[in-house]
């Protein structure tokens, strides 16, 4: 029994003690951990709940979407294609019958209340009719007032008044990475608007297969697809801020990179087509090279950015105004010039007469000189004989005897040729009459330069030539 209670009691004192420890220490320890999970971390998991202090939750869209899908139009290209059924071709031949009609789609962008719109030129090459419809669904017959091959821009016309429009924006201060919205018809799918950023500016991506082409794009990753065309890139204050033109794809659909002609480019060549019925190219009058570290080692200059003069060519602006040779042009007026595309684009918005300030380095150091651009004949402004003098030579109407013996009443005879390419190439000389220039009749000067204006921006134009012996044929005519 003695043994039993003195098992009891040791067994009561171990409990005793057990208990204490625990109190002591254990309980101790664990508010010490509470204490420290009451420290804050220094990183936060992340959070999958939308976060609606983002930059692009701020932005709210939706007023400027309302107010652009209103300004943007359906442009239906109505056309004439060849046969694709054999059976038919075999019945008929390629001229039998009437042939197939072919509807083409795009979009385009009304800029002022009384019907005129902006688009790409693409969406309404060769169109035999042209038809735009509104967001209201009201459609209408549109007029081509003017196009310019070498940036992809066309100008239309409808009968219709009080009409929504964007106002252009000034593209040269566009930001990367600033929001826009790209508002257009694609697959037919009338009104449609997305959302996207500026990825990059000044992009040239060789697009465009014409050696007078100006590519200077805007890049964004807003959706962009077939039937977009010609519609609208919006920048957050509701400004037109380009013309949505092509997408980077293997497949024909948009897979992220979308291209628009930038707004200053648009606004100047509809602005020339208005007032002047062409465009008024700008030309600083230099040959060049683009800078990066090869080329920088290559001429001798520390900088990696900019474009290189190798030559100044004469009677030219650059000349007037005391570039020279191994200046690194860098910035034009406010705009930086990283690359050619800079350049071009900033040119493209300029016309002849207009003054720039340009900044240079020279033997490393900066210096800003004034310049005023000419044209590509080294004029301030286009004087009536500029094209046919220097794409042709001295014109003048022919005389009578002359309709007589051909049996002609329209016609222009080369009285002086100076384009020593087409004498060479094909045999053409003094004395043989232009019948007509890209098969428009022409009877005087005035008309060829006129229709060669129109057509500078080709990579050649078509002469139908009455040779001196009566031959008549068609010869083309490099404008490079």
């Amino acid at each position: 029994m003695k043994n039993f209670f003195k098992i009891l009691m040791v067994s009561a004192l171990g409990g005793v003690l057990t208990l204490g420890t625990y109190i002591t220490f254990f309980e101790q320890q664990k508010v010490e951990g509470n204490t420290q999970t009451l420290e804050m971390p220094n990183t936060l998991a992340t959070s999958y709940e939308s976060n609606r202090i983002a930059a692009a939750e701020k932005t709210d869209f939706t007023a400027i979407a309302e107010k652009s899908i209103h300004a943007v139009v359906h442009v239906k290209n109505i056309s004439t294609g060849s046969r694709s059924n054999s059976l038919m071709e075999f019945f008929y031949g390629d001229t039998g019958g009437s042939g197939r009609q072919v509807v083409g789609s795009g979009s385009g962008v009304i800029i002022s209340s009384d019907g005129y719109i902006i688009t790409n030129n693409h969406v309404i090459k060769g169109a035999r009719k042209l038809e735009v419809t509104l967001n209201t669904k009201e459609s209408y017959q549109a007029e081509v007032i003017g196009v310019d091959e070498s940036t992809d821009i066309a100008l239309l016309k409808i009968d219709k008044g009080d009409l929504p429009y964007l106002p252009f924006g000034d593209s040269d201060h566009l930001s990367v990475g600033e929001w826009v919205l790209a508002v257009g018809n694609p697959f037919n799918l009338t009104s449609t608007v997305t959302a996207g950023i500026v990825s990059a500016k000044a992009r040239d991506i060789n697009i465009m297969n014409n050696n007078k082409r100006i590519e200077s794009f805007i890049q964004t990753d807003a959706a962009v697809n077939p039937g977009n065309s010609g519609g609208a890139l919006v920048n957050t204050r509701g400004n037109l801020i380009g013309i949505n033109t092509a997408i980077s794809s293997q497949t024909g659909s948009y897979i992220g990179y979308s291209f628009a002609v930038p707004s200053n480019i648009a606004k100047k060549v509809i602005e020339d087509i208005l007032e002047f019925g062409n465009v008024q190219r700008a030309y600083l009058g230099i040959n060049y090279e683009e800078l990066n570290s090869a080329k920088a080692s290559e001429f001798g200059v520390e900088s990696t950015e900019g474009v290189l003069i190798t030559r100044v060519l004469d009677q030219g602006a650059a000349q007037e105004a005391g570039l020279m040779a191994n200046d690194i042009i860098v910035k034009m007026d406010n705009v930086k010039i990283s690359n050619f595309s800079d350049l071009q684009g900033f040119l493209g918005s300029k016309r002849p007469g207009d003054e720039v300030q340009t900044t240079i380095l020279r033997n490393e150091s900066e210096k800003i000189l004034s310049l005023k651009l000419r044209n590509q004949f080294g004029k301030y402004k286009f004087e009536n004989s500029d094209f046919s003098q220097f794409f042709i030579g001295q014109l003048e109407p022919i005389s009578k005897s002359e309709a007589n013996r051909y049996d002609i009443d329209y016609g222009v005879k080369i009285v002086d040729l100076k384009n020593g390419v087409i004498e060479r190439t094909y045999g053409v000389g003094s004395g043989d009459i232009i019948l007509a220039v890209e098969d428009q009749k022409v009877s005087n000067a005035k008309e060829v330069d006129q229709l060669l204006k129109k057509y500078q921006n080709k990579d050649y134009f078509e002469l139908q030539i009455l040779t001196k012996s009566g031959k008549q044929g068609y010869i083309r005519v490099p404008t490079n």
